[in-house]
């Protein structure tokens, strides 16, 4: 949905910082903080970790990175479990009653304990009334002790999450308007982000604003795609023609160089070829997975979205493929509208475009559309867009600062994906060093130092200053408040190519899909108890 999430009044938050960087380095922390304490102890450990840490750590480690390091099962600290008492412990938990009532259970007595002794650590911070409950409960039990600060997930090797699903509504939603939860969800986010920047050693300049941005579709599919998938690495934020000419090539050197295929592959000869071939088939079955994932993408797009793109480009960007004007923009919503194969969540986003387009609509208009659609149920996803200062009705149209967009009519592109997020215009911008100092003024207390080539060097600790050094380790972290969608994750990677001096790193509370947004911005005005967001 290009430009509904460009309307999101979300808040990005930029840091400019130096040195080499990926998020992945989440592992390598993990394995210098916690494993290196018992390493010297030749004795095969338990791990016991909580939802979160669950999470984290299979987006770090896989269970044979966990038994090189001597550990032999991985375990839930909040359940019942079977008593080990001649081995030792590993708590990585994060530093909440609940996961630290986990630990105390464990030794609640000595002649009773679980294990023979712990090694606890914390993700975060733990508040000074659950570090006492542990020293007055099992103390002794305990081994070490230590927070090694790693509050945010590693998502991709340049996109961090911090697992914070209903920070959207937290921030916008006028029912709590009278609450304090703005800045409580401010606050636990801005204490994961330090933890970020103690794992990347920095103490960055920040830039901070309202912003806008855009949304993008996923795509369910049950396999394991991670950073160590040449291919996935490779395609993941590719177009989809791009991706569906590139893998049957990929598949087609495997085949040729083996003489045991010829012509079109196809997923039933590639699976004939593992059988006669079982040395090569893990290599082909990553193919195999990749190109099925390509072709079901495919599938649904030659289904129905080819048109529905286009209508969303034009209503986006208000010139057509051919670079004409859209003079009626009710004459390009109409097909899809009238279009009965279309879903509701496609034509509100449809609608939306329209009414952004036009700069709001009337409420005559809008009960109208509603009314034909038959998405009186749903109409709040378009209603409550006011509550994000954006003119749905006419009347209520505000006059608002639009971000100045580059013009990119020279750049080659897709018909169909011609609408660039706005969000890499700020990140080009910050890299070039042409962001509007009123827009993004510096909250740090040292200004940045800035090299020739525009990349920026906030970091504030002794560092050479040959120019060469700082170009070649400039770094530019982005943070958005209330999701980020894999279109301006794609940015960061775009971005970081075309500047070879500055790496670009974004991150954000949870991934946004538009379908996603859109039923956020229904439960805007639901009351907080009926309210269930999960993270996806």
């Amino acid at each position: 949905m290009p430009h509904v999430h460009s309307y999101l009044a979300g808040i990005v938050i930029l840091w400019e910082v130096s040195s080499v960087f990926e998020i992945s380095c989440g592992s390598n922390e993990l394995k210098s903080a916690v494993f290196d304490d018992f390493r010297k102890e030749e004795e095969w450990k338990i791990m016991l970790l909580d939802d979160y840490t669950t999470k984290l750590l299979s987006l770090c480690c896989k269970m044979t990175d966990l038994l090189a390091e001597g550990i032999t099962v991985v375990e839930n600290v909040y359940k019942n479990r079977e008593p080990v008492p001649h081995m030792k412990a590993i708590y990585l938990i994060t530093p909440t009653k609940k996961s630290v009532d986990g630990l105390i259970d464990d030794f609640i007595t000595k002649s009773c304990s679980r294990y023979k002794a712990a090694y606890v650590y914390f993700t975060d911070f733990c508040p000074d009334n659950l570090f006492n409950k542990i020293k007055s409960s099992c103390a002794k039990s305990i081994r070490k002790c230590k927070e090694i600060n790693i509050s945010f997930f590693p998502y991709e090797s340049q996109v961090f999450i911090l697992n914070v699903p209903d920070a959207f509504y937290r921030c916008y939603s006028p029912t709590l308007e009278k609450t304090k939860e703005k800045d409580t969800v401010m606050q636990v986010m801005a204490e994961q982000i330090v933890t970020l920047c103690a794992t990347l050693d920095e103490n960055p300049g920040v830039r901070y604003k309202r912003y806008k941005t855009e949304g993008s579709a996923g795509k369910e599919k049950e396999a394991i795609l991670e950073e160590d998938d040449d291919l996935w690495v490779k395609m993941r934020h590719k177009h989809i023609a791009d991706v569906i000419e590139e893998i049957p090539k990929l598949l087609k050197e495997i085949s040729s160089k083996k003489k045991e295929a010829e012509g079109k592959l196809s997923l039933s000869a590639l699976s004939q070829l593992m059988k006669r071939m079982p040395q090569y088939r893990k290599e082909i079955s990553k193919q195999v997975v990749h190109l099925n994932i390509a072709e079901d993408c495919m599938s649904k797009f030659k289904s129905n979205i080819e048109r529905l793109c286009k209508t969303e480009q034009d209503l986006a960007l208000g010139t057509d493929a051919e670079g004409q004007k859209v003079k009626d923009s009710m004459r390009v919503l109409l097909p899809v509208l009238l279009n009965k194969s279309h879903e509701s969540y496609d034509k509100i986003r449809a609608i939306l475009l329209y009414i952004f387009s036009t700069n709001g609509t009337t409420q005559e208009n809008l009960e109208k559309l509603i009314q034909n659609v038959h998405i009186e149920s749903d109409s709040d996803m378009i209603r409550n867009w006011k509550y994000l200062d954006v003119p749905v009705i006419s009347s209520f149209a505000v006059q608002q600062h639009k971000y100045s967009r580059r013009d990119r009519s020279s750049e080659e592109t897709f018909q169909l994906s011609r609408w660039t997020p706005v969000i890499k215009d700020v990140m080009e911008d910050a890299i070039e060093n042409k962001l509007d100092s009123k827009d993004w003024p510096y909250s740090s207390r040292c200004p940045p130092t800035w090299n020739g080539s525009g990349a920026v060097s906030a970091r504030q600790k002794p560092k050479g200053s040959s120019r060469e050094e700082r170009k070649s380790s400039a770094r530019l972290i982005i943070f958005v408040i209330g999701g980020v969608t894999y279109s301006e994750m794609r940015c960061a990677y775009e971005v970081s190519e075309a500047y070879k001096s500055c790496e670009v790193v974004i991150g954000s509370t949870h991934i946004l899909t538009p379908k996603r947004l859109l039923d956020e911005v229904k439960s805007l005005t639901k009351p907080k108890d009926m309210v269930s967001i999960k993270d996806e």
